[in-house]
């Protein structure tokens, strides 16, 4: 089993920036694909981006492409999300997940385990 617990959500102005963090329990988190995922109000949960178990691939949704970036520190079991020129339509709670599957997780139902979500409230 693998617990995920999101952190560095907030309130900030458009135009600003945030990193948010997932730490993972567990000793297989090295062998987990990664991703981020967000839930806006009435809206269905979106992909936001994703990396693989190694960290050499990553996919990004279009919407955020060029803004945010993912990482991942497996020596410390902890995936980032580095969120830069964030927009009002970025405000969502932010799900940090993982999966088994190889490669890069981008469906919602690949991913085998999820965090309780950070909000991101944005500004405008």
């Amino acid at each position: 089993q693998v617990q995920l617990v999101e952190s560095g959500g907030g309130l900030v102005q458009a135009g600003g920036s945030l990193r948010l963090s997932c730490a993972a329990s567990g000793r297989t988190f090295r062998s987990l694909a990664m991703g981020w995922l967000r839930q806006a109000p009435g809206e269905e949960r979106e992909f936001v981006a994703a990396i693989s178990w190694s960290g050499s691939s990553t996919y990004y949704a279009d919407s955020v492409k060029g803004r945010f970036t993912i990482s991942r520190d497996n020596a410390k079991n902890t995936v980032y999300l580095h969120m830069n020129s964030l927009k009002s339509e970025d405000t969502a709670v932010y799900y940090c997940a993982a999966g088994h599957e190889p490669g890069v997780l981008i469906q919602l139902p690949e991913f085998d385990y999820w965090g309780q979500g950070t909000q991101v409230t944005v500004s405008s």
